[in-house]
């Protein structure tokens, strides 16, 4: 994992050196994406000084993405940023965490279990919606999968994030037949861009990495086990969605007449099974 890191330096770098030759504009923000760092940089000296010479490097607001410390002996699976001259400023820990991946339900029942050890230790999950301050850039984080949950989504929004940002790590299900896991979140970033109407900009560490606007269009990307980097110009948004707005309701209204339908039918078969099983009386003169 460290040389992952190294990785995503040496990038940074390349970009830095472009940025310098007049071939590309400096960015507002660099993005890493999750797992970028396997450790906490503020405990381990060697991944705190690679993350500040990379911003250091370019000069720009950074966010990485680390397993930091947290209380218990446990760890937050979090996206730190970084802005020049100040080092860490904030971050978003992951708040809908994998079961079976970042903790493991019944651990004393079932941590003994096969693959289930080398889970060591349980992944706290975050409770803060509150966007990310880069200058002018309000960042609203979202960690892998979380953006397949509208209202992880949608709190970041109401929060005051004017451009949205996934971080993801797409190793374990990009080998074989679980390949194209990547391809659906970014399926899934072009519907939230259209729902809130914000810019997405996905970072994988393996998967395919993109840029999505608001309007759901794929602006530039990366494909899976690809290193390089993105620029694009990225417009930020503010103000609320009909989606937002509407919050659950569409769901709700359309999800009801299907469940009062399914509640009358299992309704018409128990009466129907009761009919069935009623005993019958003769009588005689």
């Amino acid at each position: 994992m460290r040389n992952v890191a190294q990785n995503h330096a040496r990038e940074t770098k390349a970009l830095a050196d472009a940025v310098r030759r007049g071939e590309v504009p400096r960015p507002d923000i660099v993005l890493w994406p999750e797992n970028s760092l396997d450790g906490d940089p503020g405990r381990n000296p060697e991944l705190g000084s690679l993350v500040a010479d990379s911003v250091r490097e370019l000069d720009s607001p950074l966010l990485i993405g680390a397993m930091l410390e947290a209380p218990g002996e446990r760890a937050y699976n979090a996206g730190q940023l970084w802005l020049p001259g100040q080092g860490p400023a904030s971050w978003y820990a992951k708040r809908q965490l994998v079961p079976f991946g970042e903790y493991i339900p019944a651990r004393s029942l079932l941590g003994g279990l096969s693959a289930l050890q080398l889970i060591p230790r349980d992944l706290l999950p975050g409770t803060s919606t509150a966007p990310l301050d880069a200058g002018r850039v309000r960042l609203g984080d979202v960690i892998c999968y979380e953006i397949a949950y509208d209202d992880r989504v949608r709190d970041t929004v109401r929060a005051g994030a004017d451009l949205l940002v996934v971080q993801t790590n797409n190793a374990t299900y990009e080998r074989g037949i679980q390949a194209g896991q990547s391809e659906q979140q970014l399926a899934m970033a072009r519907i939230r861009a259209i729902e809130y109407g914000r810019a997405v900009a996905l970072a994988s560490t393996s998967g395919v990495s993109a840029i999505v606007g608001p309007d759901g269009q794929v602006m530039d990307w990366l494909g899976t086990w690809r290193g390089g980097h993105l620029v694009e110009r990225a417009p930020l948004a503010s103000g609320l969605t009909l989606s937002e707005w509407l919050g659950v309701w569409p769901e709700v209204l359309l999800g009801a007449p299907a469940l009062v339908g399914l509640a009358l039918s299992l309704r018409r078969s128990r009466r129907s099974g009761a009919a069935a099983h009623t005993p019958a009386s003769t009588a005689r003169a």
